[in-house]
């Protein structure tokens, strides 16, 4: 099917309905939370977000009990992982009013359709891509991901799922087409939930570490939740009765505690991923292997493209860099908004 492109008219019109959208819920949290201020309000405690309903969170106490919460209209959009002061409603039993932002280590975010930076999830340690047989993802994909993950600091993980599907030539092949990413320092699993292959070392890789899974749409991330939750759909039904939200829980994003330790982020909406405007500086840091040759260059605005004294394209020639990856940087740089 061809890609549909919007005008920019249509753009304006969404761009619009957005902020009107956001508008109406920033209005609803903050009128809510004035009606449990004057309630009365208890004493300022820590919390963590595990869910975003829009004009409501649902904030985890140190307790472990949930609550759900409206927002002061100056905190901005918080999402999964952020580490929040808030005070129980006194009139209202499960409820409270999130005060404050606690400073966050990482921010995962994508462009909406505005071209503004939109949170997706917060104090994350590590970004896991989930790829399968099919769809094939593209490098370009696969690499914004990697471009990301190096922007907020934080490590990735490259999962093939679904490798029931291959037989032992189609596992090769996806080994040889991820080697130049094993060879620059990143972690690769192949798994899949049929069969059960790769989960215990998918468990050891999220222990200890706030993790959210991304990756395109029919990649098995759904599954792979489900096999790493065993009592997924009693929790999701523990969280509707303890909130009044209803079943649709399964539709927003989440933050899950893991058995082993660690937590999980799913994040249904996040099927495709676009970087936004990007520093072309930044850029260049997202690929990990170019850090050696950064400055090297015998002018300081190369382009790495076709430039004599270019340390890029040297390294390529020695081989120390792979020629799919500067590709592929070319490739992203034309595609983003680059300042």
């Amino acid at each position: 099917m061809a890609r549909r492109y919007l005008s920019e008219r249509q753009r304006e019109r969404i761009r619009q309905t957005q902020e009107q959208r956001r508008q109406r819920a920033t209005e609803r949290s903050d009128h809510r939370a004035d009606e449990l201020d004057k309630a009365g309000l208890g004493a300022e405690q820590p919390g963590l977000v595990i869910a975003n309903y829009g004009p409501a969170l649902i904030v985890e106490s140190s307790q472990g009990d949930w609550y759900r919460c409206s927002v002061r209209q100056h905190l901005g959009t918080l999402v999964c992982g952020d580490r929040v002061l808030w005070q129980p409603a006194g009139a209202g039993e499960g409820e409270g009013v999130v005060i404050a932002l606690e400073e966050r280590r990482s921010l995962l975010s994508r462009p909406d359709y505005s071209g503004r930076p939109r949170p997706m999830a917060a104090n994350l340690d590590q970004l896991v891509v989930v790829m399968a047989p099919q769809p094939l993802p593209q490098d370009s994909l696969i690499d914004s991901y990697l471009v990301a993950s190096a922007t907020i600091g934080v490590e990735t993980l490259l999962l093939v799922n679904k490798i029931d599907l291959l037989d032992t030539v189609g596992i090769a092949e996806w080994e040889a087409r991820l080697a130049i990413y094993r060879r620059i320092g990143y972690a690769l699993l192949f798994a899949s939930t049929h069969t059960a292959h790769g989960l215990d070392a998918l468990r050891d890789r999220l222990k200890e570490r706030t993790s959210i899974l991304v990756g395109q749409s029919g990649v098995g991330k759904s599954s792979l939740i489900k096999a790493l939750l065993p009592d997924l759909e009693i929790r999701i039904q523990a969280l509707s009765a303890a909130t009044g939200l209803g079943t649709h829980a399964t539709s927003t994003a989440m933050l899950y505690h893991l058995p082993d330790g660690g937590d999980l982020i799913d994040s249904p909406g996040v099927r495709g991923f676009t970087l936004g405007t990007l520093d072309s500086a930044v850029l260049e840091q997202g690929f990990v292997e170019f850090a050696p040759y950064l400055g090297q260059c015998r002018f300081s605005d190369c382009s790495h493209t076709v430039e004599p004294g270019c340390a890029l394209l040297a390294a390529v020639e020695r081989g120390d860099i792979d020629p799919c990856r500067l590709q592929s940087y070319h490739q992203l740089k034309r595609s983003l908004r680059t300042v």
